[in-house]
């Protein structure tokens, strides 16, 4: 679940004040901090990732604009590797920061953008952004710092697990299969897509040959196990995130009295307190 400390280390949340300040400590407060700039400032920034995911999910209809798509292409890359590379600054370990595998599918999109003439066919990977910043600490401390470590936050992660693999698993089978049988444009992929996922299996859009056939059963066990875990999260009783002082179980039910891992008394605060 979503880290409790800044990334950027100690004294993030403090307000840089005077001039002639490190880059990187205003990069820190900003990205990390706590106080009212720092959030509107991270606002900001979810607010164009919002929309960059936008063009990500139109781009099978924009690329027909020409030379205006590439253009827009290029713009979005320049917010994208502005972005990283701030957030990299702004980290404590630099080397530790790359390591996360949520940064390597980000520095993945940026090559897709980068490079939209020779890599525009995996471009449909590029809506893994969404699932990137839904399953962030950045999002969570920001948007979500209400519901973090709550039955809210495990559903909205289920979500975009779901929704992200909705529209990876149709920008494939557009790139893959466009020109075939039944697949005349993009919304026949998402079509398909959704049919098979719910094996609901109309059969009026079929994936020819048995590279069709072998990518169908995976969109269709796939799709059964992300509804599963959408479900698990939707039915399974809430939790609240209080931390036993003896034992370190972090998840006990709201009116938990005593810790069922080791029976030690919790006093778990309730709303009003």
């Amino acid at each position: 679940m979503a880290q409790k400390k800044t990334e950027a280390g100690t004294g993030a949340d403090a307000e840089p004040r005077g001039e002639g300040l490190r880059l990187r400590t205003w990069l820190r407060y900003l990205y990390h901090g706590s106080r009212p700039l720092a959030v509107k400032f991270r606002l900001a920034v979810i607010v164009v990732d919002v929309a960059i995911i936008a063009f990500f999910l139109a781009s099978p209809i924009l690329k027909n604009m020409g030379w205006a798509f590439y253009v827009l292409d290029y713009v979005i890359a320049a917010l994208l590797a502005a972005d990283l590379a701030a957030r990299a600054y702004a980290y404590a370990d630099i080397k530790d920061w790359l390591k996360r595998p949520i940064v390597w599918v980000d520095l993945f999109v940026l090559a897709t953008l980068l490079f939209p003439a020779w890599l525009f066919n995996l471009g449909f990977l590029r809506m893994l952004r969404l699932w990137t910043l839904l399953n962030s600490d950045f999002f969570w401390r920001t948007v979500g710092h209400r519901f973090d470590d709550t039955r809210v936050e495990g559903i909205v992660r289920a979500m975009a697990n779901l929704v992200t693999f909705v529209f990876v698993a149709t920008g494939f089978v557009y790139a893959t299969f466009l020109g075939h049988e039944g697949i005349a444009g993009y919304v026949d992929a998402l079509y398909f897509t959704v049919a098979t996922l719910t094996t609901t299996g109309f059969g009026d859009v079929t994936l020819p040959g048995p590279t069709g056939k072998l990518l169908s059963i995976a969109i269709m066990l796939v799709g059964i196990t992300l509804f599963l875990r959408l479900a698990q999260a939707l039915i399974k009783p809430a939790k609240v995130s209080y931390p036993c002082d003896r034992c370190g179980l972090h998840k006990h039910d709201a009116d938990a009295v005593h810790c069922k891992a080791c029976g030690n008394l919790l006093c778990i605060p309730d709303e009003g307190s």
